[in-house]
This record gives C-alpha cells, structure tokens and sequence, in this order.
C-alpha cells in the first residue's frame, strides 16, 4: 500500500513529529511505501525510503494555517497522482485534516485522520471549527486518537464508534535510553544539586508557571532546566527574574532531548490540559520517575510505580511531590527503573489500516 502522512514531520520538533516519524517507520517495515507532506523547513529531506516533500506556508501567526491549506491541497493532489496514493493520514483535524479527508475522497482515496489533542480540547471549542471538526471525522474512513477520553470527544460527535481507535503515542526505546549521563557541553548546570527537567512549548497549557512557582516553595535545593520555546518564554523569564528564582535555566528548542533527559534527577510536565504526551514516554524510556499532573491522557500512561500525578495548577502539592521523590534516593532510582520498564509498553504504534 502506497501511503502519505501529511502533517508535521521530522525535522520539525515536538510529539506530532516523533509520532508520525515512528508511524512511517513502521508502515516501511511491514512493506508499505511511504511519502509524507509537512510544513517548509529548511532542513527537509528524505529518511531512508520515505519521501519527504512541503508544501509553502509563511511562518506568520494566523496565517501560516491557512497558506498551508491552499498550497498543501494543490501539492497533495499532485503526490496523489504521481505516486499513485492509496491512503491519506492527516494529523491533526486542522488544516491537515480537512485537506486530507476532502481531498482523498474526491479522488476516490482511503482516508484517516489522527486527533492529538489540542485540536479536540482547544480548536473544537470554536463552533465554527467544531463544525468542521465535526465533518472531518465522519468523512475520514479511520478516525485515531491518542487517548481514550478524546476518544469520548469523538463519540460524543455522533461518529460511528466502529471507525474510532484509541492509538497510544510511541517511543523510540533504543534512542531514548538511560545509558547517555553527559549533558551537551553547551548546556551548563551544576553537579552538586538535583536537575528538574520540564521539556514542551512554552504555551498556557503546559502550565510552566506554575512549575516555577512550585520551584519557590520546594525544600529541596534544585536546579531547574525547561528545553522549549513558544509564545510565553519571554514571560516565563521575566517571572524568574522578577520573584528571584534561582537556579533556572532556559534552553530553548532543542533536537538533542535524548541526551538532556538521562542526566536529569526528575522529570516534571505541569499541564492544565493535556493530550498524550509523548515527553512522558521519552522521560520514562531514559530512566526518569515522572511527576505531572492528572489532566487529559496523562493518566492513562502514569502509574504510582513510575512516579506522581497532582492536581493542576497547584504549586505547593506539585512542589511536594517533587520535593518527596528527590528527597529519597531509594525511591527515586525504583521509580526509574520501573518507568523504564514501563515504556517498553509503548515501543510500537497501533495501526488500524
């Protein structure tokens, strides 16, 4: 079967990357050809026998969607006649879905469609986008999501419950590991003290200032290191300077997260709304116990055994659990090892089709 994957794609960075990147994997190894049709980047290329192609959009807020679906639909129209596509998975509802599902159909083609999460927890609560929303997931063949309680979003749409399947996030096992204990030269912390690792957009919902106000109340002395940019990084450093919280260091958007994460202590996600956070499974998959918060399908990937889940927006109870883990070095390195094998859980993508 001749598949493409449109949406974003390696060297993009983020879960939707990881995770289509993982699916055409292993769409290559049971014997499909593989194409995929992602946003412009200057580092685009091809891996291995997956074809790798853009379509242009400019980088501008409010207008880089809607570039991307006039151009994505002419480019993905002529990859479907080029390399004969059978079947179109789009990831995300929108733009990518609505290009994908409209478009295949028109030409006669098999369609599916992957809801991540924010376009179900956030987009849809337009109702105008909920409409749209809404007539993807009934025109695509395959409808996944990445969590059972976006699977109840769906359902609750009036979509065939036949078509819906719960698709868990994957992870590279063999590239995230606990074996790399060096950090990259360019990132400079300090040796004598805990590391508390946070890695994800610095967005409202990844909830990072209350991270930083937990940072404050905590009792155990610990630096405090946040790989990823966004929108509120500017805001979120402001904050650090202005309430004198020491020892926090911003990296930036990085490509190298498998060698930060094995030489952290904890690993803390302190989202106020969540989809299935594949930085969960990177953590756990390098050896790390997890604390994070019990929002969207964070629970359904956490267990006691691999770390602790609080309530959201709640620094002290967010401090004290760290506070507990990093206080006792039996408990830490158990919940380490048992994350780890927890993540070989997760190590290949369900596909449907």
């Amino acid at each position: 079967m001749r598949v493409c994957i449109l949406g974003q794609y390696p060297p993009h960075i983020g879960g939707v990357s990881s995770h289509t990147y993982l699916l055409s994997q292993e769409l290559v190894k049971r014997g499909d050809e593989v194409y995929v049709l992602t946003y412009p980047h200057p580092d685009v290329k091809d891996l291995g026998p997956v074809k790798v192609e853009t379509a242009p959009a400019p980088n501008i807020k409010g207008l880089r969607g809607l570039f991307f679906f006039v151009s994505a639909f002419f480019k993905l129209r002529s990859m479907i006649r080029r390399y004969q596509i059978d079947l179109i998975h789009a990831h995300f509802l929108l733009p990518p879905g609505l290009i994908g599902v409209y478009l295949g159909s028109w030409m006669g083609k098999e369609t599916a469609v992957t809801a991540h999460g924010s376009d179900l927890m956030i987009q849809a609560n337009n109702p105008l986008l909920q409409r749209l929303i809404r007539s993807v997931l009934k025109k695509a063949d395959y409808v996944m999501v990445v969590n059972n309680d976006l699977k109840d979003k769906v359902l609750k749409m009036g979509i065939n419950p036949e078509k819906v399947y719960v698709t868990p996030n994957a992870i590279d096992t063999e590239r995230f590991n606990p074996q790399k204990t060096e950090l990259p030269p360019d990132i400079k912390m300090r040796s004598d003290k805990p590391t508390v690792l946070f890695v994800g957009n610095l967005v409202y919902q990844k909830g990072v200032k209350y991270l930083l106000e937990a940072k404050k109340l905590m009792k155990t002395d610990v630096e405090l290191l946040i790989v990823g940019d966004g929108p509120l990084r500017s805001e979120l450093e402001k904050k650090v300077e202005d309430n004198k919280i020491s020892d926090v260091v911003f990296t930036g958007a990085r490509r190298d997260v498998e060698d930060i994460m094995p030489s952290a202590s904890v690993f803390v996600l302190p989202s106020i709304s969540e989809g299935f956070p594949i930085t969960i499974l990177e953590a756990m998959a390098s050896g790390l116990p997890v604390v994070a918060t019990s929002v969207g399908g964070i629970g359904e990937v956490m267990n006691d055994m691999v770390g602790s889940m609080v309530k959201p927006a709640e620094p002290l109870k967010l401090a004290r659990a760290l506070d507990e883990i990093l206080q006792n070095e039996e408990l830490r390195q158990e919940k380490g090892v048992a994350a780890r094998e927890h993540s070989r859980k997760y190590s290949t993508l369900k596909i449907p089709y």
